[in-house]
């Protein structure tokens, strides 16, 4: 997951995004230059309505250390905000490695013996998918199991979804804080483009609780399709328990991603 360090002092670095940022005219913009986190940056990161909200938060940081970005468009702060979570995830990492060493001191449970497990994750060694030249990103389609049964009691199977993007982190950033279950159905839901023939009115009417009211089968098989089809960094972990030897499968713990000491 390594770039070329392009100015003398270090200070700056090439990237390129997993998936990219498409312009109105359709040109899909993916290169740009980000810079080392500086003081600026740990005010941002100390700024306590940022702290409340992670999508604002990244959006801040990635906005204040990008450099340049190819095309003729100045990069805007609204940008970023659009651009998909997979591509700023990938973002940030690079800052963090860039910035403050590869190195990420993690802890997991074993979900058998309730051992905390401690981890150092090197995170330029996590593997990363890009969308190849003049390759699209495509919907995802999730056939369910057991589907969502509407009022008129008919079932709707065949789902399709988008990837979530910053604004959409953000929106679902202070029901995520109340209860992360019930955030990450609010965040789903604005992924959702259609369930079976179902209206789209009354996709949007239904909201988070369509999502809810799915079996935990079809939410298994849910993760599985956005896991399995989004480009970007493979954040998904396996870990051996050194008490019981249990397989733990855990996304990466970034509890100290961001911390200054």
């Amino acid at each position: 997951m390594t770039e070329n360090l392009i100015t003398q002092n270090h200070r700056e670095m090439e990237f390129e995004l997993p998936i990219g940022y498409t312009n109105g005219d359709n040109s899909t913009r993916r290169k740009g230059t980000l810079r080392k986190m500086t003081g600026r940056e740990e005010a941002i990161i100390a700024d306590r309505a940022n702290m409340r909200n992670g999508g604002k938060l990244v959006t801040e940081l990635i906005f204040s250390c990008v450099t340049s970005f190819e095309g003729d468009e100045q990069l805007t702060k609204q940008d970023v905000a659009n651009w998909y979570s997979a591509d700023r995830n990938y973002v940030l990492l690079r800052l963090r490695s860039f910035t403050f060493g590869p190195e990420l001191e993690a802890r997991y449970t074993c979900p058998s013996c309730r051992e905390k497990i401690f981890v150092t994750e090197n995170i330029d060694d996590l593997p990363v998918r890009r969308l190849g030249p003049g390759e699209q990103l495509e919907d995802i389609q999730v056939e369910l199991e057991d589907g969502y049964w509407d009022k008129d009691n008919k079932c709707h199977k065949a789902l399709t979804l988008t990837l979530p993007r910053g604004v959409d982190e953000a929106a679902v950033a202070p029901m995520v804080r109340k209860n992360p279950s019930h955030g990450k159905n609010a965040l789903l839901s604005r992924c959702i483009k259609s369930v079976g023939d179902m209206p789209k009115h009354r996709i949007e009417g239904l909201g988070p609780r369509l999502l809810a009211d799915l079996t935990l089968t079809d939410r298994r098989l849910i993760d599985r399709a956005l896991n399995r089809a989004a480009p970007g960094v493979d954040l998904l972990r396996d870990i051996e328990c050194p008490v019981c030897g249990e397989e733990v499968r855990a996304n990466l713990d970034m509890t100290h991603f961001l911390a200054l000491d």
